[in-house]
């Protein structure tokens, strides 16, 4: 049993904005590996990768020795002044990716990194229409917020024009009623042949995540991604990935998109890319960079190429390489899903579950039969996870369900796989 800190969180919440809904009771003092701990020592094992971003565990060595080391030589610059980190940086992930994507630029956020996509996108295309996938997330600065159709868009006022949305291929609750589990891309035709009622004729891009995350871990297939690429191309629409979550190892691939015979316009990365700092980039075609500059494209924050997080995305590379963590993403990922596969049949509340790799997804629903979400019992079970020292991410939106974002570290043992499933069926049993 955990010790939960509600009266110090209580204590905390006077002085802090309550950004995401109330804050977890539980407060960490330090972070190792697949653990986070409080003052006292309790130990929680996180099988969230803290916000998805200490994909190769908290406090990697590696990371915490360049930290070290790094701090004694550039941390901040002005931004048109370049760095050894930086440019280094930019020729690594140039030779990680398809020879057509060979051009970046270092920012700090997700959702930076897809303002530069979308505003390199409107630019070079000269539209500004954007579509994204419903229930998808793609940050909370006010471009990428206009595109993410979760529950983040309500009472904040008008987006910016152009915001079009076709629904996501959510093959457990078909959302065109469709389908009866596999999705047959209906959903995909359909969807585009309504943006296009809608569009006024001025497409820029079409932005979407390989691996739908808080839309409810929704895995995009490789037919699928393959016609939406042919739909983009019809279109005259750049087709952006945002792989927040998904790149760097975590589907069994340095990056998911691999596993497509599909190369987008534009790849965008952030969490993972960071190792648990604030690190993300935009990488696009020598073609769209250079019709961009010509046009004069500008993109200037206080943070864009700083050396500092710079040189951690050098050994974020290191230590995926090295360990051979995507490897090990798919090794793991399929004993973790078979686990929660055997959870299923112990526990009617389970009503699916899916994703590939080290990011998997785990719906609570009232019924099997009619799918109805149970919101609640996810809440309980998460709370309870985390009484029992197993830390658990939720998704409650409308319409969506209660589904668990699973997303433990590529460094995560099979010894504490099983630790997380034991906890998790004994919070169900606990609750239900």
């Amino acid at each position: 049993m955990q010790e939960l800190h509600s009266e110090e969180v209580k204590e905390a919440a006077k002085y802090l904005i309550r950004y995401c809904g109330e804050f977890t009771e539980f407060v960490a003092e330090k972070a190792s590996g697949s653990y986070i701990y409080d003052k006292k020592g309790n130990a929680v094992l996180d099988f969230t990768s803290g916000q998805m971003c200490s994909v190769f565990g908290h406090n990697h060595p590696k990371i915490v020795e360049l930290l070290e080391t790094s701090g004694g030589k550039a941390i901040h610059l002005l931004s048109s002044i370049l760095s050894p980190p930086v440019i280094d940086l930019a020729k690594k992930l140039s030779s990680e990716l398809p020879e057509s994507l060979s051009k970046c630029i270092f920012v700090n956020t997700g959702s930076e990194s897809n303002e530069v996509a979308i505003r390199m996108a409107k630019l070079v295309t000269g539209g500004f229409e954007i579509i994204g996938f419903s229930g998808s997330w793609h940050g909370m600065t006010a471009g990428a917020q206009s595109y993410t159709y979760s529950k983040t868009r309500k009472g904040y006022g008008p987006t910016i024009p152009g915001s079009l949305m076709i629904p996501a291929p959510y093959e457990y609750r078909c959302p065109i009623a469709h389908c009866k589990g596999t999705c047959d891309n209906t959903c995909l035709e359909v969807g585009m042949r309504m943006v296009d009622q809608q569009s006024v004729g001025r497409y820029a891009a079409l932005i979407a995540e390989p691996l739908l995350s808080a839309a409810g871990m929704i895995e995009l297939k490789p037919d699928y991604v393959k016609r939406l690429k042919e739909l983009c191309d019809e279109r005259g629409l750049l087709l952006i990935f945002d792989e927040a979550q998904t790149a760097l190892g975590r589907l069994g691939k340095t990056f998911a998109f691999e596993w497509y015979d599909v190369v987008p316009d534009f790849i965008t990365l952030s969490k993972t890319l960071g190792g648990g700092l604030p690190l993300a980039a935009t990488v696009t075609t020598e073609e769209i960079e250079a019709k961009c500059h010509e046009l004069g494209f500008v993109y200037m924050t206080s943070h864009v190429s700083d050396p500092f997080c710079a040189s951690m995305g050098l050994v974020a590379f290191d230590i995926l390489h090295s360990e051979d963590l995507s490897e090990k993403a798919i090794e793991n990922g399929a004993y973790l899903k078979q686990q929660l596969l055997e959870l299923q049949e112990k526990h009617e509340c389970i009503g699916d579950v899916r994703g590939m790799g080290l990011l998997l997804g785990v719906e609570i629903v009232k019924d099997r039969e009619t799918k109805i979400p149970d919101d609640d019992l996810g809440m309980n079970i998460c709370d309870r996870c985390l009484v029992l020292g197993l830390n658990m991410n939720i998704v409650r939106m409308k319409g969506y369900g209660s589904v668990f974002r699973i997303a433990p570290p590529l460094t995560i043992t099979k010894a504490e796989i099983d630790l997380g499933i034991s906890i998790l069926d004994q919070a169900i049993q606990d609750c239900v």
